[in-house]
């Protein structure tokens, strides 16, 4: 039942053609800026986590309310 419908679909094939192409795209794009990336940038949000709510970066300023 399923198939027919499927198969009465116009251009139905395409579409997973289409969806490689973005996943494929999406993870070339992933992988160019992993390589890119500025290490420092890397290492600093790497260390994110362990940070116990003080700001330890200089190059932030302060928000003043």
């Amino acid at each position: 039942m399923y198939k027919n419908i499927l198969q009465s679909i116009d251009h139905v094939a395409i579409w997973p053609v289409i969806s490689f192409v973005i996943f494929f795209t999406f993870f070339l794009v992933l992988l160019w800026w992993v390589f890119t990336a500025d290490k420092n940038f890397i290492k600093e949000m790497s260390e994110k986590p362990l940070q116990d709510g003080a700001e330890t970066s200089t190059d932030v300023e302060p928000i003043n309310r």
